[in-house]
């Protein structure tokens, strides 16, 4: 599975523990930055967003300190559908009725665990189709 990622210098200790853990499963594309010193997340937004829509990644994953900024980013991009994942259930529904396409996780509120299990969840589960299709279809402007 080819999956973008990409942090702000909040999320770069996430984003090796993630890329660490999923190694065997996932070949990532790194588009975030590897240090802690301040950075404008946009800038690393923008490059990954830019491979999903070209089908370049299938999906992605985007971190930074509350996941709320890499979420407005990334869905200025018509072929993206970010869901800001703080939960299980929250990763699950994302990918089942709103086909997400990225995921962002809040690295300041979520342990390494947690977080592992949130991207888990959003790789291995699956668009539900159906009702939702016509709904997702409706997203676009």
């Amino acid at each position: 599975m080819k999956v973008a990622i990409a942090n702000d210098h909040a999320g770069t200790w996430l984003k090796h523990a993630l890329m660490e853990h999923f190694s065997d499963q996932v070949d990532f594309t790194n588009y975030g930055t590897n240090e802690e010193d301040s950075v404008d997340y946009p800038d690393y937004v923008h490059p990954l967003a830019k491979s999903i829509e070209s089908g370049e990644n299938e999906l992605g994953i985007l971190i930074c300190g509350s996941g709320n900024g890499v979420c407005m980013t990334a869905n200025k991009y018509q072929g993206v559908r970010a869901a800001l994942c703080w939960t299980n259930e929250i990763s699950a529904l994302a990918r089942q009725h709103n086909n997400a396409n990225v995921c962002c996780i809040p690295a300041r509120f979520l342990d390494q665990q947690e977080a592992t299990e949130i991207v888990n969840t959003f790789l291995t589960t699956v668009f539900e189709g159906g009702r939702h299709q016509r709904r997702v279809d409706k997203i676009p402007c």
